[in-house]
């Protein structure tokens, strides 16, 4: 029997956790859907998640819900905003709740939020984001609807979240990071006690100033809740704002039209390192070992209406008098600490804020800083009346309080500055309305940084101060091996500072040597992925583009007697440089170079994303050889032109993208060069193409090539380098070169040479002695190389067979040509000699047969029938002729019957 009990026991036990097990696989989708419905009925927000998951084991008798990637998205007028997200929230309730009905309300008794992320906006029609609750339809005889939740909660946590508030109207941004929060208590009690704990970083913004920078903040709170009277009590309270503690009492009552508070609160002690405490922790390290003298206290209160109008008045005293600190890892003490501030606002109207700072002063050995300063209307058009006062050895700072270790500074700061403005005058720009006046000046400063490649010093500076402007009325130092000394006017400094205007200065800048490598930022650590570096084998810096400032607007006439960047040396150096707009022009840039001249106009953009260039440079008198060496740029567009000595006078134009690091991409490169080339002699040893064409060209010595006076023009584009045709002369050869090569160096050239026949070879020159004439010695044909390859290892074919081939049979048409001349100027002083002696009838038949041997010789000479003792024409001229001899004939015929004024006789012996 006993076993029979124990065995249905164990059977029920069984089915109910198997129930246990199974009912979350049936309710997940209904319990996932009635809280979306609920959520979604009652506010005017669209709530989703990607997940749910229900367990009624792990929090058993109650079950607990997890949804993952829970996302409340806003409506209009904050259309497609989310206003809440979360990683993951998990709520327990009874199980019970499991089974209700979709209008009935779901009671939560526990509550965890993780990786959440809250944005509340106020735009600027003063629209809240979180304003989403739906307006009650109900009438005065309806029953009021569920609500959709209640809250019986035991405790909550919030880890791993964000808080943002904006307030675009009040130009008021909050930031609330790196939340944890947890709270326990029964909160269905109508009153009740909450213990909570919070820690977390805050960000304060208002009207563009920055108050607070991820400050470490952390309040450990007994909260009296009394739901009755909606009044919640602070009864023992401790907050620690960075390392200053807080203690704190006092009430927030909940009124149905604003809100009622009244709240204490003030340093527990008045010991010089709460002062400490206030400063971030990366500056005020080891506060507690910090020996110090003196008082600093903080005191306050908050009471009052806070509504549309209103917000709650308060008193603020922060003091310390006659106090000093002494870290114990510095030599030297900072002592004379006085502080006398006061913030106040006793009307409840938000404009009426004002801050007095009535003293702020300390010495460092004897070096003192003074300070004294009245802000009016703080949280409306604030009003500013500052002094400053105050002489400061830099380096005595590092010595007494501990800055980074990469803020080394040294140098005399003394300033006696004044000045009054308001802010409404700033932000219309209204600056006339705004006075600053006084003196700035630093000697003997040094500063060092990880961020600049050498120390910047600077032997004197001294600024003034006027109601337009900054005088930079000196400013001279040096860096590197760059000395500088500037002089100038700042404008708008004020309209720079809150306006997010343009800062403008105008200067004067001369330099005996100004060295541009002394001001590039160290390269970066180098990319593991390309260890070879770039093609000139520098490192590749991981580092961001180089940018030209887009809040500069300046115009710099500089004068320099050297400027040096990478290899290349100018000298006296002038020119004005203008930045405006993330572009920096050049204008009327002059040097000398190369032992020549060198003019410069163009412009460097990094204003898109891709930055750009474009400029001209005229250059005069250059030396070729060095110029060639020492840029990149000459020799990509004419390698060739590297093994020349001599100078040369240039107008460049070109345009393309700039890498990262503001050097020019080739590959982008286009533009055009016109050259004057005046060379003195060629180094063939360093020119493997002059060394191809000797191999190819027998008649040729191109050491005796002429390039005086050569006058060339290249054009380029995308990495192709066009030449337009020109003329070189070699001797009496002329060369037509044109054609292309490659930034690679790929060539594709074509080289015309008209060559005279007399270099041709002994057969050519045969030809020409036989033939007699001296003319034929200036005879040319063109001869063609076409260069193709590398420059390092070029190509050369030629068409020089073929030309001798075309030449010689030319020859002999001019042979054929001149004895045919020669025969025909015979024939006609014989013919001449018969006609004249036709007219005497007592010519004797001897003389006739003379004067017949005389025009057979003529005839044969001229049809080449010289083996043939004697010419028959046949009288009958209708018999065609049946031979290439009668042919002849016929021709001869034809001839003698035009020399002989066509007579009618059939036939001459």
């Amino acid at each position: 029997m006993k076993k029979r009990i124990l065995k249905i026991v164990g059977i029920v036990v069984i089915l109910v956790i198997a129930i246990l097990v199974a009912i979350p696989f049936f309710l997940e989708a209904k319990i996932g859907d009635l809280i979306k419905n609920n959520v979604n009925t009652n506010v005017n927000a669209t709530l989703n998640f990607a997940d749910a998951d229900l367990s009624l084991i792990s929090h058993f008798p109650n079950a607990e819900l997890g949804l993952d990637g829970v996302v409340l998205t806003n409506r209009a007028p904050f259309e497609g905003d989310t206003l809440f997200a979360s990683k993951n929230v998990r709520l327990t309730m009874g199980i019970g709740e499991l089974f209700k009905g979709a209008g009935d309300p779901i009671a939560i008794r526990n509550l965890e939020i993780e990786g959440a992320n809250l944005h509340i906006i106020v735009n600027e029609d003063e629209i809240a984001n979180y304003d989403i609750a739906k307006e009650s339809e109900a009438s005065a005889t309806t029953e009021p609807e569920s609500e959709g939740f209640s809250f019986d909660l035991q405790s909550y946590e919030i880890t791993d979240s964000k808080v943002a508030y904006e307030d675009r109207a009040a130009k008021v941004f909050l930031t609330v990071s790196d939340i944890r929060h947890r709270g326990n208590g029964d909160l269905s009690a109508t009153t009740s006690e909450l213990d909570t704990k919070t820690e977390a970083l805050v960000t304060f913004d208002f009207d563009s100033t920055n108050y607070l920078n991820r400050n470490r903040v952390s309040l450990e709170a007994l909260i009296g809740i009394d739901l009755k009277e909606n009044k919640y009590t602070f009864l023992k309270n401790e907050a620690l704002v960075n390392q200053l503690p807080l203690v704190f009492d006092g009430f927030v009552k909940v009124n149905e039209t604003n809100q009622e508070i009244d709240i204490n609160f003030k340093t527990p002690s008045s010991d010089f390192k709460n002062f400490l405490a206030v400063m971030p922790e990366a500056y005020s390290k080891n506060v507690e070992e910090v020996q110090t003298t003196g008082n600093f206290t903080v005191v306050g209160s908050f009471n009052g209406i806070v509504d549309e109008a209103h917000i709650p008045k308060f008193n603020i005293d922060i003091s310390s008098e006659k106090a000093s600190f002494k870290y114990p890892d510095l030599p030297k003490s900072v002592e004379n600490v006085f502080i006398d501030i006061k913030i106040r606002n006793t009307s409840g109207i938000a404009e009426d804020t004002y801050v007095d700072i009535d003293r702020l002063s300390f010495m460092i050995d004897q070096d003192r800083f003074d300070m004294t300063a009245k802000i009016k209307e703080l949280m409306g058009n604030t009003k500013v009346n500052a002094h400053i006062d105050g002489t400061m050895n830099l380096a005595n700072i590092s010595q007494a309080y501990p800055v980074p270790a990469e803020l080394d500074l040294k140098g005399i700061l003394t300033a006696d500055v004044t000045t009054r403005f308001d802010m409404a005058s700033v932000e219309k720009k209204q600056y006339q309305n705004t006075q600053t006046t006084g003196k700035v000046s630093l000697r003997d400063f040094e500063y060092r940084s990880s961020e600049i490649l050498n120390p910047v010093k600077l032997q004197t500076a001294a600024m003034t101060f006027d109601q337009k402007s900054v005088q930079l009325n000196e400013l001279k130092g040096s860096t590197g091996s760059t000395d500088f000394n500037a002089t100038g006017t700042i404008d708008n400094v004020l309209g720079f500072m809150f306006n997010d205007e343009k800062v403008k200065g105008n200067f004067n800048l001369v330099s005996n040597t100004f060295a541009l490598n002394d001001f590039m930022v160290e390269e970066g650590v180098t990319n593991s992925d390309d260890n070879e570096g770039n093609k000139n084998g520098k490192p590749v810096s991981n580092e961001g583009a180089i940018k030209i400032p887009a809040f500069l607007d300046a115009n710099i006439n500089a004068t320099a007697s050297t400027v040096l960047y990478d290899n290349l040396s100018l000298e006296n150096v002038q020119g004005n440089l203008r930045i405006q707009d993330e572009t920096a022009r050049l204008t009327n840039m002059t040097s000398s170079i190369f032992n020549g001249k060198l003019a410069l106009n163009g412009e460097v953009s990094t204003k898109n994303e891709i930055p750009t260039f474009a400029m001209k440079l005229g250059m005069q008198q250059v030396e070729i050889d060095q110029t060639f060496k020492a840029l990149e740029l000459f020799e990509v567009l004419a390698p060739i032109a590297q093994i020349l000595r001599g100078q040369l006078n240039c107008d460049i134009v070109l345009s393309g993208n700039l890498t990262d690091n503001l050097l020019p991409d080739l590959l982008t490169l286009s533009g055009n060069i016109i050259a004057d080339i005046m060379t003195r002699d060629i180094n063939t040893e360093s020119a493997p193409l002059l060394a191809a064409l000797d191999s190819k060209l027998d008649f040729i010595d191109l050491e005796d090539l002429n390039l005086k006076d050569l006058k060339t023009k290249l054009s380029f584009d995308e990495g192709l380098v066009k030449v337009k045709p020109f003329t070189l002369n070699y001797k009496d050869i002329a060369i037509n070169v044109d054609g292309s090569h490659t930034f690679d160096r790929k060539l594709n050239y074509q080289a015309t040479f008209e060559v005279p026949a007399k270099y041709l070879g002994s057969e050519i020159n045969k030809l020409i002695t036989e033939i007699g004439e001296d003319d034929l010695n200036e005879l040319t044909i063109p001869v063609v190389a076409n260069i193709g390859g590398n420059y390092s290892s070029p190509s050369v074919t030629t068409d020089l067979t073929s030309g001798v081939k075309a030449l010689t049979n030319q020859l002999v048409e001019i042979q054929k040509q001149k004895l045919l001349n020669k025969g025909k100027e015979k024939a006609r002083d014989l013919i001449g000699d018969v006609l004249s002696k036709n007219k005497r009838e007592t010519d004797s038949t001897s003389q006739r047969d003379t004067e017949k041997e005389d025009v057979k010789e003529v005839l044969g000479g001229i049809l080449g029938a010289g083996k043939k003792d004697t010419i028959q024409i046949k009288k009958d001229s209708t018999d065609a002729p049946t031979s290439n001899e009668e042919v002849v004939k016929e021709k001869a015929k034809s001839i003698l019957g035009g020399l002989l004024g066509g007579k009618k006789k059939d036939s001459t012996n």
